[in-house]
């Protein structure tokens, strides 16, 4: 038995989403799903969600987990909102209490947040694996792009966040709070030393030079073309290259809205006194 896969891109932060499921009418997870946000009006909606949700429907599937790889800069995560829909449990990796350690004195949470991986349902480790109808999901930790960056391996498929894109891209910055470009280094040989033709599904593209955006690729072609990181770069080669990209790399737009909500799996702020929601906005702290 395969897996399933179908992909959703959403064309505003570059992100792609994953159904993935057992077979049709049978079990599913969602792995890395978007909100919708307008940064310039602060509003949010759930057209990406909805497409997401429309496909389980139509597939007549049961969703038994929500998946993050890792606390997301660029995108709000959908979880939460699609969990209030369908069911299912969020889990992340294990480290994700080093990420809200971090980032909950920078949005002055108070003490009702634990810092300790709640509000996900589940927190993963290495080699953990779930079960997903009549195949198995098996938990890579691949640090690098922050402390807590994880994989999910199902059959000859590997989704892999944001730890490589498209050969012809890269791979991840590693300057946020917990990455190490030596660990993403690391983390990218133990997928190379995967069977060649295991199939790599990615959580962004940034296509250049007119082509369509991409998001699968296999070890084979990463190692052959990577223009970071393939056969025959060297850890200091690649950490030389990695640093020095990095110096000069902007904020992602979304990064605070995003890891307010994304630390606590996709859930929005408690609703004020008069009736809404705010989010922070830390002046001259990044």
């Amino acid at each position: 038995m395969s897996v399933q896969t179908d992909a959703f891109f959403d064309t505003v932060t570059g992100t792609v989403s994953y159904l993935v499921y057992d077979r049709a009418g049978g079990h599913a997870a969602i792995v890395d799903p978007v909100l919708d946000y307008e940064p310039t009006a602060g509003r949010i909606s759930h057209a990406g969600a909805e497409r997401i949700a429309r496909r389980v429907r139509e597939r007549g599937l049961s969703i038994d987990w929500l998946l993050e790889t890792h606390v997301h800069a660029d995108h709000l995560s959908g979880a939460a909102w699609l969990q209030s829909r369908l069911g299912g449990l969020i889990g992340i990796g294990r480290h994700v209490d080093a990420v809200q350690r971090h980032f909950k004195p920078l949005f002055g949470l108070g003490d009702d947040f634990a810092a300790d991986g709640a509000p996900f349902d589940l927190l993963l480790d290495d080699g953990d694996t779930l079960p997903l109808g009549g195949l198995a999901i098996k938990v890579l930790h691949l640090p690098g792009h922050t402390a807590a960056d994880v994989g999910y391996r199902i059959c000859d498929a590997v989704f892999i966040g944001d730890t490589l894109f498209m050969p012809d891209i890269g791979s991840a910055r590693c300057d946020f709070p917990g990455g190490d470009a030596a660990r993403l280094f690391r983390s990218v040989q133990r997928l190379y030393a995967l069977p060649p033709d295991t199939r790599l599904f990615l959580c962004h593209d940034y296509p250049h030079d007119g082509r369509e955006p991409a998001w699968q690729t296999t070890v084979a072609a990463q190692r052959a073309g990577n223009i970071h990181i393939r056969d025959g770069v060297d850890e200091a080669a690649f950490v030389a290259l990695r640093t020095a990209r990095d110096a000069t790399l902007a904020m992602p737009v979304l990064i605070l809205p995003a890891i307010q909500v994304n630390i606590r799996a996709g859930r929005l702020p408690d609703a004020d006194e008069n009736g809404t929601r705010y989010l922070k906005i830390p002046l001259d702290a990044l």
